[in-house]
């Protein structure tokens, strides 16, 4: 049986965590994270940037890409058996995006780890487009994280329990329905993306996005995308984020099959991994079905 493999969990280099305003503590501790990772039975982890604002204090993306890539490179490298590394691009400077997405190649990483928008620019953005296509051509998943800094919404309300707990999860959403409006998802097929929690609110809006389109396609208000928008989220990926909702599962399963669910523990954010797993292990899902979320379906997008 493969091991589990947890799809969302995080970890900053100190001489980047010291730049941020909120991951100065527990976010740093590599040793810590091991333990955590063998008290629970996961296998491996996937290690990426919470879309945190360290680069407001490290004079811009560039060199916080340099050194954090080069740092979750080494920790990857180091512990090769335990951890797969995630890089980050440096979204204020396109030209130099794709000469970034080589170097993250070249050290090793296996996947690129972007916010779900960047001050207001969703990833439907053609300055993306190149990193699209090197990721399709060189088979890099590409997962999507919530915007922590500022948010869709926060400019009307800013507020330290409702921005985290609907902001950014809405962010995941917009991001997902302008990829789709813009025809990303058409022009790069072969480019996988996963988005984190669940893709927001996508598994709760999914037949009210079928039905509008429906409606508005008959008096050619919106544009023909070809398909219903659910034919587009079924074939898209999703991960778990530390969710321990059993309702929240069953309604992922609305938009997709297992096979396009990875479980995800949102680790340290975090603390409760166990009940995260417990929630897939006690599903009705199939034995078959829950070894594809808690590890192979990992497996078949990082080989």
């Amino acid at each position: 049986m493969t091991g589990i493999i947890d799809f969302h969990s995080h970890y900053i280099p100190p001489e980047v965590a010291q730049n941020t305003a909120f991951f100065k503590v527990n976010w740093s501790d590599i040793d810590k994270q091991l333990h955590a990772m063998d008290t629970q039975g996961i296998e491996k982890a996937l290690l990426f940037y919470p879309a945190a604002d360290a680069h407001l204090k490290m004079g811009g993306w560039a060199n916080v890409c340099r050194i954090y890539n080069e740092k979750i490179a080494s920790v990857a490298n180091k512990h090769r058996d335990r951890f797969i590394g995630a890089g980050i691009i440096p979204v204020d400077t396109p030209s130099k995006i794709l000469d970034e997405a080589k170097r993250i190649q070249t050290l090793g990483l296996k996947i690129f780890s972007m916010a779900s928008s960047y001050e207001g620019k969703f990833l439907d953005d053609e300055m993306f487009y190149p990193l699209y296509e090197f990721a399709q051509a060189q088979n890099f998943p590409i997962h999507v994280h919530p915007q922590i800094i500022h948010p869709i919404g926060e400019t009307q309300v800013k507020d330290p329990l409702l921005s985290p707990v609907l902001e950014y999860i809405f962010d995941v959403s917009m991001c997902v329905g302008k990829m789709m409006m813009e025809g990303v998802f058409d022009k790069f097929k072969k480019t996988n993306f996963i988005f984190a929690h669940y893709g927001g609110i996508l598994p709760f809006v999914k037949e009210r996005f079928d039905n509008t389109y429906k409606m508005l396609r008959t008096r050619n208000f919106v544009k023909d995308l070809g398909k219903n928008p659910g034919e587009y989220f079924k074939n898209l990926y999703f991960e778990t984020s530390g969710s321990k909702s059993a309702g929240s599962l069953v309604c992922a399963l609305e938009i997709t099959d297992a096979k396009h669910i990875l479980f995800g523990s949102d680790y340290p954010a975090n603390q409760n991994v166990a009940a995260s797993i417990d929630t897939i292990k006690n599903s009705s899902l199939s034995a078959q079905e829950k070894q594809a979320i808690l590890g192979q379906n990992a497996l078949r997008l990082i080989p």
